[in-house]
């Protein structure tokens, strides 16, 4: 059985690189003080997500997690 915070990851992922998110509209949209559900902070730790340390602080999907939302849609795409 699929591990249901790896679908809330690649969702998270998918809505990021939809359009530029600034860091406070992410945290407000994906934070969360439940230690089971920590979307935002395992795709940090894990390297999936990248954001400007200045200025908006503008966030974005790293090159790791672009490589893991194309594995994704090349996996589902076999299955079709």
């Amino acid at each position: 059985m699929p591990d249901p915070k790896d679908a809330l990851t690649l969702q998270l992922l998918e809505w990021i690189s939809r359009e530029p998110r600034t860091y406070a509209e992410v945290l407000d949209a994906w934070r969360t003080t439940c230690p089971r559900l920590s979307v935002w902070e395992d795709a940090c730790l894990d390297g999936l997500i990248a954001y400007e340390p200045d200025g908006d602080r503008i966030v974005s999907v790293s090159a790791k997690g672009l490589a893991l939302l194309d594995s994704r849609k090349q996996d589902g795409s076999k299955g079709a």
